[in-house]
């Protein structure tokens, strides 16, 4: 069913619980002045005589002038982000009573003032973060302070653009970062809806990762016309999510709850991540065990639905654990109009339940090392009795981050994952369907990759790396005309090779990046059917060299002007190459002959944004044009039977402008609004009927 549909009538619940802060943070009540002794009386030294009377009528009166006048005591508190997770190194100064004083946080986001005072302005900086500022009395801000710091627009960190941190307001690429607080008030329940918010991403389809079909959950960017491998790179921390056998992603795997961040680089990036990201990357940020802490989210809507997902973490020393869970499911609702359903009709239902455990090491220093582990699987009915898919995979991931004088990164993944479906003939009236094929499809990935990253001085950093990628699948299909036919397999490999180079340089006030990627890739396969001798597929070889330069260049403190200049790929999957498919009367045929498509591009923009970064505006104009676009082209069309082929035929353009903007409102609220204008044409294909399609 449609996400939307799940919201009518539902309840839900979202809950955050951290480390309680211990017994000392707090504010010190007033000292006590219980002992209180007069002046001299006189010149024998004497104390005076007083009524007792008119003592007791005085004496609250003093005790309450001397609490008011008597110094507060030490002030104390938290500093945390948006998503709940410690600042450490924060910069906290108290300015006030003739003085200020400045202290640090520390690596679990306290601070505290010794010295006493009675107000004062409470100012947090940091790096990345916009500053915030508080009045503090403190003889009424009683308990432990806790700080958010927000990120604004031009302060967030990247690290997709580059493959190194960097800020936003100095990067000349395109990228938009939703952060914890963003993708935790979005209305969205999956990861893909929510990225909805992110002008020009779109699905293969315009139903979300619940109802549509995972073949066609490709991500796209800027206008590029869809299909169902992704036309964008999708990265958990570097590894790729993008499905090995077809591209496809499962949005579900990472629950939402999970999330610290989302990156979005939009433009070819081939330079430094290869095949896939053609128009794009799509980096998803885990929440890391950094402190302990349990996120829960939960809901229940009609059409019975419920939905869960939790992210907890737990900390001891150096080492941290975290597991993120996710499961849903929904009776669903049947896709066909009222006027032209039949008995054959029922309900989409979907489910899914997936898991990830990591165990986490140095999260302090400066080195990093973690394993992790994770399972997911998915069941659907797509819409009559017959029509079913269903995913079974796992994946473990090791990996390590040293930082000295140089930063190095490695990462090495394995995956299987096993892919069923059934496909059916259906009556014109509905009324009954027939199964005409099964398929089974196996696959195993294993892959790596390694980077190095040194500045040079202040005014230059360098990045070189390489990665490899292992793909192995067999799509196993039975025909069934009318009675079952035999088995035959279509069994490929392919194998991935990639070395980078980029170099950031600061030429004066220009700031230059040059990268430079080159890629070798290969594929082989046979087609083995029982009784029948075993056919060798056409075995194919392609190269690919993308390069990219990037300048941006600040007229004004206010003012900076981008561009660049790049070429990008993505190389067919084994899905296009040797899987073909049918649904419903179209037939879809692979083809082993698909050469990779091609992209290149230019851009120029500008960002602004007032003083203190509390308004910020990037508006970037882009113009993009893929070469041997891969669409699907009819063969021949029957009563019957239509018959279609994937193919290299087309010529896609697409021209545009993206904007966004962030306000911050105050020191609580802020409001962010995007905008994009794209012109996409098809202009020249070799089929009739193509060219000039938008």
């Amino acid at each position: 069913m449609e996400d939307w549909a799940t919201a009518i009538g539902k309840g839900a619940v979202s809950h955050s619980i951290t480390d309680p802060s211990p017994a000392s943070a707090f504010i010190t009540p007033p000292e006590s002045a219980a002992d209180v002794t007069a002046g001299d009386g006189g010149a024998s030294g004497q104390t005076p005589r007083y009524d007792r009377g008119l003592t007791a009528l005085l004496l609250p009166v003093l005790l309450a002038s001397l609490a008011a006048a008597a110094p507060s005591a030490a002030l104390e508190g938290i500093v945390r982000d948006a998503s709940g997770s410690a600042v450490a190194d924060a910069l906290v100064s108290l300015r006030g009573d003739g003085s200020d004083r400045e202290t640090r946080t520390g690596p679990d986001g306290r601070f505290s003032f010794t010295e006493r005072g009675s107000a004062g302005i409470l100012v947090v900086e940091a790096s990345g973060f916009s500053p915030y500022r508080r009045a503090i009395d403190l003889h009424k801000d009683a308990g432990p302070l806790t700080i958010v710091l927000r990120r604004s627009f031009a302060d967030q960190v990247t690290v997709t653009a580059a493959r190194v941190p960097e800020r936003l307001a100095e990067t000349p690429a395109s990228v938009v970062v939703l952060g914890a607080r963003a993708i935790e008030l979005t209305p969205a329940l999956a990861v893909d809806d929510a990225l909805r918010q992110v002008p020009g991403f779109t699905l293969f389809r315009r139903s979300g990762s619940r109802t549509a079909n995972p073949t066609t959950q490709g991500a796209s960017l800027r206008g590029i016309g869809g299909s169902g491998a992704s036309r964008a790179l999708v990265i958990d921390d570097g590894v790729p999510l993008n499905d090995p056998f077809g591209g496809w992603v499962y949005w579900s795997r990472i629950p939402r709850v999970a999330l610290d961040r989302v990156e979005v680089l939009r433009g070819g990036a081939s330079d430094l991540y290869g095949s896939g990201a053609l128009t794009g990357v799509i980096h998803l940020v885990r929440k890391r065990a950094e402190e302990t802490r349990l996120d829960l989210d939960a809901s229940y809507g009609s059409q019975s639905t419920p939905d869960g997902s939790v992210a907890a973490s737990l900390r001891r020393g150096d080492w941290g654990v975290r597991l993120h869970g996710t499961s849903f499911s929904t009776d669903g609702y049947v896709l066909a109009s009222p006027a032209e359903r039949g008995r054959v009709d029922t309900p989409t239902t979907s489910e899914h339940e997936g898991a990830e455990l990591a165990v986490e090491h140095g999260l302090d220093g400066a080195s990093r090392q973690f394993a992790a582990i994770s399972a997911f699987r998915e069941t659907r009915g797509n819409g009559t009795p017959l029509q079913t898919n269903d995913t079974r995979l796992w994946q473990a991931v090791v990996g390590a981050d040293w930082t000295s004088t140089a930063t190095v990164s490695l990462r090495a993944y394995l995956g299987d994952e096993l892919y069923h479906q059934t496909f059916s003939t259906i009556a014109a009236d509905r009324s009954s369907e027939r199964l005409n094929r099964q398929q089974r499809v196996p696959a195993q990935v294993a892959g790596g990759w390694g980077q190095w990253a040194r500045p040079l001085g202040r005014r230059q950093v360098l990045v070189a790396g390489a990665d490899v990628r292992r793909v192995s699948a067999t799509s196993e299909e039975v025909v069934f005309n009318p009675g079952a036919g035999p088995l035959v397999g279509n069994e490929g490999r392919q194998l991935d090779l990639g070395v980078y180079a980029e170099d950031m340089l600061s030429l004066g006030r220009l700031a230059a990046t040059a990268a430079l990627r080159f890629d070798h890739w290969g594929q082989s396969g046979e087609r083995r059917s029982p009784g029948v001798a075993t056919t060798t597929l056409t075995d194919h070889d392609e190269n690919a060299l993308s390069p990219r330069l990037s300048l941006r260049y600040p007229v004004a403190s206010w003012l900076s002007l981008t561009s660049a200049a790049y070429r990008s790929f993505r190389a067919p999957t084994l899905n296009e190459l040797y899987r073909p498919f049918r649904l419903g009367n179209v037939l879809t045929l692979a083809n082993d002959g698909l050469r990779a498509e091609r992209l290149g591009g230019v851009e120029a923009g500008a960002l602004a944004r007032t003083r203190g970064g509390r308004l910020s505006v990037r508006t970037t104009a882009f113009w993009n044009e893929v070469h041997d676009a891969v669409t699907n082209v009819t063969l021949s069309s029957t009563s019957s039977l239509i018959t279609r082929q994937r193919k290299n035929v087309a010529l896609i353009r697409a021209r545009g402008v993206e904007t966004d903007a962030e306000a911050r409102i105050g020191a609580a609220f802020t409001a962010a609004a995007s905008w994009l204008f794209v012109d996409s044409v098809v202009v020249s294909a070799d089929q009739a009927g193509l060219t000039g399609l938008r």
